[in-house]
């Protein structure tokens, strides 16, 4: 009979454990094309960072498969207005590549303002990244906004 590999915990979900806050470490290819929004049955949401022009860097955590409202988001965290950091100035700035952004992660380094859509609050769960590519978290969305300070606002595009 073949062993079962043990996966190793990803530094976010290492922080969570110690933390005792529940989640599921998950293997997800989130950015392939044609990648479901969906996984077993919850949600998966990106991590988007953004420059506010008065607050500095803020982060917004939306459904994989909408558009984030840069005015409402801007509005949200007391910006005139808010613009997407470049993909260049990403890792520099957040400590995480494209596609591995995630807020547990961002909240242990720096104290950036972070809003999640408030429809992850009709969720049980919503899965994010998990600080590696191909590597996400399922996790009930109230205990993720207590744990990185992170408020739930209407951002999405209409």
């Amino acid at each position: 009979m073949a062993k079962k590999t043990k996966i190793k915990k990803t530094l976010v979900e290492q922080i969570l454990t110690k933390a005792k806050i529940e989640h599921e470490g998950l293997i997800i290819e989130a950015l392939k094309a044609g990648a479901s929004s969906e996984f077993a049955g919850s949600k998966i949401y990106k991590t988007l960072a953004l420059k506010g022009d008065k607050t500095g860097p803020l982060i917004g955590i939306i459904p994989l498969d909408q558009h984030l409202s840069e005015k409402k988001l801007a509005k949200a965290s007391a910006n005139k207005k808010v613009a997407m950091i470049p993909q260049k100035e990403l890792e520099k700035t957040t400590g995480y590549v494209h596609g591995a952004n995630n807020p547990v992660g961002i909240r242990q380094k720096h104290a950036f303002p972070i809003f999640i859509e408030q429809t992850a609050l009709t969720e049980e769960k919503i899965i994010v990244s998990a600080g590696e590519l191909g590597r996400s978290i399922a996790i009930n969305p109230r205990d993720l906004a207590d744990f990185v300070e992170a408020s739930f606002a209407d951002i999405l595009a209409d």
